[in-house]
């Protein structure tokens, strides 16, 4: 979503980063750059203008003029100011209550539904024991969704009864998640193309009702501008306590993310990245900022890398590497963890874009790791469990029988046997450095 965003940002710093020196006139002409950056990203023009000024006033500062990498400087106070624009500090959710009730707001087709399952999936990784109860009454197919994205995700639902009205349903629902002991209870309610009063006044029952100690709006991204009025509406109405953003992962330009936090003045908790459960990520406002201007975000990065790895695995993988006991069935193992950590462009997106430059387009480049990753894993499923193990086995004709089985070339297999080769090769040469300078393991 920030793709075209970050790269007018990038072009803009690489112009003063080639400055030696700086003047209130670089400095002038480098914020026209960003202000127009903003703008064609659908930024607010209001929110779009006060950060500029912000932004120009600390750049022209004594402590940036005379700095020994001015542009490094301007970099920076544009990244702080950036993360204030964001929200700052996160803010976590409050889930103390005995249960804690958390009401989802939002329009049609912004995602409520999903957002629920995904969200009750999230805390219930956490070891929250989580209820979800659907209070869409007048979509037909939204409790029949809600429980089928519950039962994917093994957690308790309340459906409304016949002729329950949706306050009804709060108050059996609390009862019955104070009864099984889940915190929180999380409510699945319904929307409109547009706010009306009736909405509104079946919101505010069931908040009399529930008294949630959140009140999350689920907005679109997607829709640009639009969506930062929407949160404005219901946070004036009904007293927003956050916001979670979906869609994030769609080509829009991306300028409401940006917007929202400063017009509506409720903080960005969460942002849907994909469609599936498990692609809910907490929003935290550096390292949003950092990916927008070409910082990567190493730190999102290595979570996802621990989510999936385990520990124990790690350690015989390195044993291996280093005694130079890594096979081919190892390898294929690395691979699988790499895929369970989501599509490649979202990672190579986390990577500084000093790291990615080289590759030319990301879309482009994610694709060919994406298939490259796919072809070796082929390969390696076509070859026997001897010669995964014994790779020196593998003479011209064994590797055409195996680029039969798995629908490649036998160049293809040569690729992926001389990469093997030389990662064996590097661990081996790691090995003896560690050894010779007594670096522990």
């Amino acid at each position: 979503m920030f793709d075209s965003l970050s790269a007018s940002l990038q072009k803009a710093f690489r112009n003063i980063r080639g400055r030696g020196r700086l003047s209130e006139s670089n400095v002038r002409d480098a914020m026209r750059e960003v202000r127009m950056a903003l703008l064609e990203a659908d930024v607010n023009y209001r929110v779009a203008k006060d950060f500029i000024a912000r932004v120009t006033q600390r750049c022209l500062g004594k402590e940036v003029l005379e700095s020994v990498s001015p542009g490094q400087m301007v970099v920076k106070q544009v990244h702080d100011e950036m993360i204030d624009l964001l929200g700052g500090q996160i803010r976590e959710p409050d889930l103390a209550g005995e249960p804690s009730s958390v009401v989802l707001l939002g329009l049609h087709g912004s995602g409520k539904t999903t957002t629920a399952a995904k969200l009750a999936a999230f805390w219930k990784k956490q070891g929250y024991p989580v209820m979800l109860a659907a209070a869409d009454i007048r979509r037909p197919a939204a409790v029949d969704q809600l429980r089928i994205l519950a039962g994917q995700i093994d957690v308790p639902m309340i459906a409304p009864e016949r002729g329950e009205t949706v306050p009804a349903l709060g108050k059996r629902a609390l009862a019955q998640a104070r009864s099984d002991g889940c915190n929180p209870l999380l409510f699945d309610t319904g929307g409109r193309f547009q706010v009306d009063a009736e909405l509104l006044d079946e919101l505010r029952e069931l908040c009399t009702v529930v008294e949630p100690s959140e009140r999350m709006l689920v907005v679109d991204a997607a829709i640009g501008q639009e969506s930062v009025s929407v949160a404005e509406s219901f946070h004036r109405l009904l007293g927003l306590t956050g916001l979670i953003l979906t869609k994030l992962d769609g080509d829009a330009r991306g300028g409401a993310a940006l917007s929202i936090r400063a017009v509506s003045g409720c903080p960005v908790l969460f942002t849907g990245v994909g469609e599936k459960i498990s692609d809910l990520e907490r929003f935290y406002p550096d390292r949003m900022a950092s990916r927008i201007l070409g910082m990567g975000d190493v730190i999102s990065l290595v979570e996802k890398a621990e989510e999936v790895v385990d520990r124990k695995q790690a350690v015989e993988m390195e044993r291996k590497l280093r005694g130079n006991t890594f096979d081919l069935a190892d390898f294929l193992q690395q691979l699988r963890q790499m895929k369970r950590m989501g599509p490649m462009e979202n990672i190579m997106k986390m990577l500084p874009s000093e790291m990615t430059a080289a590759a030319g387009n990301l879309d482009e480049h994610s694709d060919k790791a994406a298939e490259f990753m796919k072809k070796n894993e082929a390969i390696i499923l076509s070859m026997t469990s001897r010669e995964r193990r014994y790779p020196t086995l593998l003479n011209a004709s064994r590797r055409r029988r195996i680029a039969r089985g798995s629908g490649t070339r036998v160049s293809d297999i040569n690729l992926l046997l001389r990469q093997f080769d030389q990662m064996r090769k590097m661990a081996r040469k790691f090995g003896k450095m560690q050894k010779r300078l007594r670096i522990p393991m």
